[in-house]
């Protein structure tokens, strides 16, 4: 069952959801995943007596293959998205509309993404499949996070897999894939927009609850792959690679959505709402010098691998 609070909330954002919707509607562009696959590429793998995967036939470089993996297998646990959302925000209304239309759309990524993979082979089809058990018996559960707390989540949430993807699609260096995971990022795009829109209509009905959830959701963020077999090992390549790494995520994620909804311009927040910004305040400095250090080390080790490799005279 619903809060009561939340069951306010629900009615009172319900214009705010179906003025987005229609918007996203009109904006939202329809795309094929078939005709973004080279399925001319195709052939069979071994158990129909064709060729078995070797990583000799992937045309991406090894940290891209990590980064698709992390990529597609997020999208795969899309029916655990499914049921979190529709748990919070229901069935009926603008609200049920959205759930089901976001899943539509988020059900074509992982389609398009495991086509290319596989046609392509770009990575290893037995373990992909194996990892893609492994997270879907895993699932996704935000542990009842209330309505405000999955709003302010799915903003930051959308816009860093936007960031993922498109990154991602370039260091493959395969113009494909760089086509196929940039329509991915718009649609994540236009998810996002959708999201912050609700956040920023929540800040003028309840500012301190909000606020409150805003800045538990940046404290606590974690990208929804963080189930996935081996996610830190291949988190670190990814980071170490420039394709998603603190510094994207503070400067690229959080920053602009606190920017737009004006944060810390809001006047008028009571006790609470004024604590948790403090406390965001807070957590931002640390996260940007977080970054700043990652980057150091991170440059410090490229240094060291290129003199490493430099021929000696």
């Amino acid at each position: 069952m619903t809060a009561p609070d939340s069951t306010r909330l629900l009615h009172e954002l319900e214009w705010t959801v179906e003025k987005n919707l229609n918007r996203h509607l009109a904006v939202a562009r329809e795309w094929l995943p078939h005709e973004y696959i080279p399925w001319s590429e195709g052939r069979d793998f071994a158990e129909l007596g064709g060729q078995a995967w070797d990583p000799e036939q992937s045309r991406v470089p090894p940290v891209a293959r990590s980064a698709l993996e992390i990529n597609l297998l997020t999208e795969d646990n899309l029916p655990s998205y499914h049921r979190e959302i529709e748990h919070v925000f229901g069935r009926d209304g603008a609200w049920g509309t959205w759930v089901h239309r976001w899943t539509a759309e988020e059900s074509r990524h992982s389609i398009g993404i495991r086509d290319y993979l596989l046609v392509t082979r770009a990575v290893d089809p037995v373990e992909l499949e194996r990892m893609r058990m492994a997270t879907l018996q895993t699932g996704y559960d935000t542990g009842d996070k209330p309505l405000l707390h999955v709003c302010a989540y799915v903003s930051f949430q959308e816009l860093a897999t936007r960031l993922s993807h498109r990154n991602t699609g370039r260091y493959t260096q395969d113009p494909l894939a760089e086509k196929l995971l940039a329509r991915v990022s718009t649609d994540e795009n236009l998810h996002m927009v959708f999201y912050r829109n609700l956040v920023q209509a929540a800040l003028e009905i309840s500012p301190d609850a909000m606020m409150r959830a805003i800045t538990d959701e940046v404290l606590g963020f974690a990208m929804p792959g963080a189930v996935i077999p081996g996610f830190v090992r291949k988190a670190a390549l990814i980071a170490k690679a420039g394709i998603y790494d603190l510094r994207i995520h503070h400067d690229d994620v959080v920053m602009p959505l606190l920017r737009h909804w004006k944060v810390f311009e809001l006047e008028g927040l009571g006790e609470v709402g004024e604590t948790a910004r403090d406390e965001l305040a807070t957590f931002l400095n640390k996260l940007d010098t977080q970054a700043s250090r990652f980057e150091e080390r991170r440059a410090a080790a490229l240094a060291r691998d290129s003199a490493r490799d430099r021929p000696l005279l």
